[in-house]
C-alpha cells in the first residue's frame, strides 16, 4: 500500500483480495465515511454555533446529553439507514435497537456505535470521537436485541473516528489496524498510519485518579507500583477514544476497572470495550476485564457495562496480575 492512498481506494483493494465479496461491506464503510465527515465538520465549528453545551436531558446511561451527542447520533442514523446494508443499529444514546425504515432495503450487517465519546469535553476543545462495531446477522429480517448480543470475537469490523487537531479514521476488519487522516483541502481520508502496531510495553498509564477512594486493593497496588518506576507517566484526558488512541500509538495501559462504587465498571461492552478491544488485539495489544478476555465476554444486555484494562500486551498482563492479587 502507499501512504496517501484514499480510504475508498484502500477498501477496494481489500475487496479485490476477496473475489467472492459482494461489495456490500465496502459500500457500508463508504456511508460511515460520509457520516464521519459530516460530524467532523460540526465538531470543528461547534464553538461558532449553538451546538455546544447540554440539552437538559439524560440518556439511557443516566448521563447528561450534550447537543453534539444528539447531532452525531442523528447524523449516523440518517447516513447509515438508507444504504440497504444494515438490518439494524444500536446506539449508546438510545434505549432500544434502531430499526431500518421500511422504505429502505435491509442487509446482513448490524452497526453499534457511541456517536460522540467524550462529548462533555467539547466545551473545552478536547478531542472526542465516534466508536463503532459491525456484526453480521441473518439478512433481511427485523432484528431484535438478541441479534446484537454477540461476543466481541464475532465482530467483522470495528473502528473509531477521532476529531482532534486532525480527524482520523482508524479501523480493523481482522487484518491489521489502519489509520487515515482527513485532508480537508480535498475532502478525503488519506492513509497515514498503515498496519499500526502498539508497543509490547509502554510508559504511560491512564486512569481516573479522582476515583482513588473507590479503588479495590489490586488497582491501588498496581498504580503505586507504576508510580515507583522511573520513566512512567500518568496521562488521562477523560475521553476514552482520545486516551486509547494515544496509548495505541505510543504504548501504555488504560484502566477503568471495577471498584467499590461500580463493581462492573462504567464503560459499555458493546459500544466501547468490544470495538476497542478488537482494534488493540489486531495491533498486538490486549484487553481484559481483569479476569477475562474482553472479546470473550458474553453480552446479556444491550447497554451492559464491563471493567476495562486495555493497551500494551505486557502492561495489561501485569495489571491483571495485580487485579487478581498476584502482582509483585
Amino acid at each position: 500500500m502507499t501512504i496517501g492512498m484514499t480510504l475508498t481506494m484502500f477498501l477496494l483493494e481489500e475487496q479485490r483480495r476477496h473475489p467472492d465479496s459482494s461489495g456490500s461491506f465496502t459500500a457500508l464503510f463508504s456511508d460511515l465515511v460520509v457520516a464521519a465527515k459530516l460530524i467532523s465538520r460540526e465538531v470543528n465549528k461547534a464553538g461558532l454555533i449553538d451546538i455546544i453545551g447540554a440539552t437538559g436531558e439524560t440518556n439511557i446511561q443516566g448521563e447528561e446529553v450534550q447537543k453534539l451527542d444528539e447531532l452525531a447520533n442523528a447524523t449516523l442514523i440518517k447516513a447509515m439507514e438508507h444504504g440497504g446494508h444494515l438490518a439494524g443499529m444500536a446506539s449508546e444514546e438510545m434505549d432500544d435497537v434502531i430499526s431500518i425504515d421500511g422504505k429502505y432495503p435491509k442487509g446482513g450487517y448490524l452497526l453499534l456505535f457511541d456517536p460522540l465519546d467524550g462529548s462533555s469535553n467539547i466545551d473545552v476543545n478536547v478531542s472526542v470521537g465516534t466508536i463503532f462495531s459491525i456484526l453480521k446477522c441473518a439478512p433481511g429480517h427485523d432484528c431484535t436485541v438478541k441479534d446484537f448480543l454477540q461476543q466481541g470475537v464475532k465482530q467483522v469490523a470495528a473502528g473509531y473516528i477521532l476529531y482532534g487537531s486532525s480527524t482520523m479514521f482508524v479501523y480493523t476488519t481482522g487484518h491489521g489496524v489502519h489509520g487515515f487522516t482527513l485532508d480537508p483541502s480535498v475532502g478525503e481520508f488519506l492513509l497515514s498510519h498503515e498496519n499500526i502496531k502498539t508497543p509490547e510495553r509502554g510508559k504511560i498509564y491512564s486512569i481516573n485518579e479522582g476515583n482513588t477512594r473507590h479503588w479495590l486493593s489490586g488497582t491501588q497496588k498496581y498504580v503505586d507500583s507504576l508510580k515507583a518506576r522511573e520513566g512512567v507517566s500518568a496521562r488521562y484526558v477523560g475521553s476514552l477514544v482520545c486516551d486509547f488512541h494515544r496509548n495505541l500509538l505510543k504504548g501504555g495501559v488504560f484502566l477503568y476497572p471495577g471498584d467499590k462504587k461500580f463493581a462492573d465498571g462504567k464503560l459499555r461492552l458493546l459500544y466501547e470495550a468490544n470495538p476497542l478491544s478488537f482494534i488493540i488485539e489486531q495491533a498486538g495489544g490486549s484487553a481484559s476485564t481483569g479476569d477475562q478476555r474482553i472479546l470473550e465476554v458474553q453480552p446479556t444486555k444491550l447497554h451492559q457495562r464491563v471493567p476495562l484494562i486495555i493497551g500494551s500486551k505486557l502492561d495489561v498482563e501485569e495489571a491483571c496480575k495485580w487485579w487478581k492479587g498476584e502482582g509483585k
